[in-house]
């Protein structure tokens, strides 16, 4: 019950408008139960009456039609018109506040989450999981008491038609309450296994999509099938479970509910041959039978339903409470200015508490406005080492200080705001090349767009798209090559102008060209910034101010590229087998 009590928070802003659309159903629902006491009087006072003439009747007959049929044609229409309306309006700005919502939760949750779990799984809670929920204020808020009213209608007026014919009617309550209670437990666990295996598909196929330009490569499409088939047959399996035992709820609660009328029809004719029943009462009774029931099956619907809807919460709250690693602290401050000043002190990680020390007790200082290099081999730690300034992970022994203060102290967003980065795989997103390059400032003039791809050495190739500024780039950017893009991550980095700038892996992979342009933009942008490139080709990073050399987590040399050359140690050696 706690996810509903928490479903309920958002719920609650629309609790008016949803004790509307109750009151206003109970009128949709009230006024159908008029109909059996018409026919009731229609057939005792009207066709079955003694001394009245076949005109009167005739004439009593269309006056009271007509005034039904006028109240059905003037009133249910628009009572009709807005339950509906009111009920489905409540529903979607529920979940446009979830979603809205789960969007910021998701920008605050830490790169390990992401690299821990699949896009399409995430996806699939924000969609579909959310979208299941909507049920829960429609049937479980508004419908569940709508159908419950015109029970307690209905069972009301019967009692003042006929109270043993009413508890006959009643008698089989208790037993229905009990399938029930028995069934839908089951179904709810059920229904969320049978979410969790949707979710696994979505997610394995979200990945494949991405990745079909290496399935086709590979010539992979039959092993490939192999693995969604899998996936697709596990969802088949809790999809079948649910199916089962959703049938086996439906087949006896719903023969309960068909047996009661019988019941009443037996009671209602033996009343009538012994003692006395009017033939219009009866006929009345049996027609509020359906109306006590078609009410009863609707709740078993409603029941499948808001099970399937808790089901789909609970997994929706399981995502909200995914912890964030990267908070700001109580007394945070925000970065308003930066000069620039980096100090990592006594710096250790790990990404996990089980796995190994990345990097091992790391010092290193650097003044503002210079250009550090990271060198190495691969899995030495330069990456992690980078990522750690931006605070996309903290340090798990020691402290980064940014001005002399440790930049767990400032505000995160404020910080992140103060640096640069373009990486060896730049996500562009499917918009225009314009909008990507205003990622940087996104309140950027055209012009100030224009200027920062011209300082990128992007203008000349953006001129010769198709549409030039306003050409879309694809999903990931996948109408442009490697160094296109490479240049479009550099000029929204002009465009954001921040004082430190991190550069990892930005050059690896390019053809000569490119890397001359992309190189040349680079070190345009590093000018009287502090700097921070990561680089596996050396003769890109001679002109740095320093080069650390990083092997196994810790640093092993430090100096300009002259120095370190005369040293004779590890970075000559990786220098040489470069230029060989």
């Amino acid at each position: 019950m706690g996810s509903i009590r928490r479903y309920l928070q958002f719920v609650k802003p629309y609790k008016k408008i949803i004790f509307v659309t109750v009151v206003i159903g109970v009128l949709k629902f009230g006024i159908p139960l008029l109909t059996p006491l018409i026919l009731q009087h229609v057939i005792d006072e009207i066709i079955l009456a003694d001394g009245i003439a076949v005109g009167d009747k005739v004439n009593s007959l269309f006056w009271i039609m007509g005034g039904a049929i006028l109240l059905f044609l003037i009133v249910r229409p628009p009572v009709e018109y807005y339950r509906q309306y009111f009920a489905q309006w409540t529903g979607s700005k529920v979940l446009y506040d979830i979603r809205d919502q789960l969007f910021t939760h998701i920008q605050k949750l830490s790169l390990s989450f992401y690299s821990n779990r699949k896009a399409g799984e995430i996806i699939s809670r924000v969609i579909n999981d959310v979208e299941q929920t909507k049920n829960f204020v429609i049937t479980g808020l508004m419908n569940i008491w709508l159908d419950m009213a015109t029970i307690l209608i209905a069972v009301v007026i019967m009692l003042t038609m006929n109270g043993w014919l009413t508890l006959v009617a009643l008698a089989l309550f208790p037993l229905y309450i009990i399938s029930i209670k028995y069934f839908y437990t089951r179904l709810r666990d059920l229904t969320a296994r049978r979410s969790a295996a949707l979710a696994d598909v979505q997610g394995h196929l979200h990945e494949r999509v991405q990745g079909m330009n290496v399935i086709r490569s590979f010539a992979l499409e039959d092993y490939e099938q192999e693995q969604f088939d899998k996936r697709n047959s596990t969802f088949l399996e809790r999809a079948v479970d649910h199916t089962k035992w959703n049938a086996k709820t439906f087949a006896v609660v719903n023969t309960i509910t068909d047996i009661a009328p019988l019941i009443v029809i037996l009671a209602a004719g033996y009343f009538v041959l012994r003692s006395g029943l009017a033939v219009g009462e009866m006929v009345a009774f049996v027609s509020y039978m359906e109306r006590l029931y078609a009410p009863l099956r609707r709740l078993i619907n409603s029941s499948t339903t808001l099970t399937q809807s808790i089901a789909s919460m609970d997994r929706v709250f399981e995502f909200v409470d995914e912890k964030y690693d990267i908070q700001n602290k109580e007394n945070a401050v925000p970065l308003n200015h930066a000069r620039g000043d980096v100090e990592f002190e006594n710096v250790s990680f790990q990404y996990e508490e089980e796995s190994d020390e990345v990097l091992h007790d790391m010092n290193l200082k650097v003044k503002a406005g210079e250009t550090i290099a990271l060198v190495g081999m691969s899995g030495g730690g330069k990456s992690t080492l980078v990522s750690l300034i931006p605070r996309f992970y903290d340090v798990t022994a020691g402290s980064i200080k940014l001005d002399g203060k440790d930049i767990r102290e400032y505000e995160v967003r404020t910080l992140r705001d103060k640096i640069g980065m373009v990486l060896q795989d730049n996500i562009l997103f499917s918009d225009s090349v314009k909008m990507n390059i205003r990622m940087g400032n996104p309140s950027a003039a055209d012009e100030e767009v224009e200027a920062a791809a011209k300082a990128a050495n992007a203008d000349s190739f953006i001129n010769e798209l198709s549409q030039g500024y306003d050409t879309p780039v694809g999903e990931r950017g996948v109408k442009l090559s490697g160094g296109q893009k490479q240049r479009i991550a550099i000029a929204r980095v002009f465009l954001k102008d921040p004082p430190m700038l991190i550069f990892d892996e930005a050059t690896s992979a390019l053809d000569l060209e490119s890397e001359h342009l992309i190189q040349e933009a680079m070190e345009n942008l590093a000018q009287d910034r502090t700097t921070f490139i990561v680089a596996h080709r050396l003769s890109t990073i001679t002109h740095a101010d320093r080069i650390v050399v990083v092997e196994n987590g810790r640093i092993e040399e430090e100096g300009s590229h002259e120095e370190l050359m005369n040293k004779n140690g590890s970075y000559k050696k990786l220098y040489n087998v470069q230029h060989i």
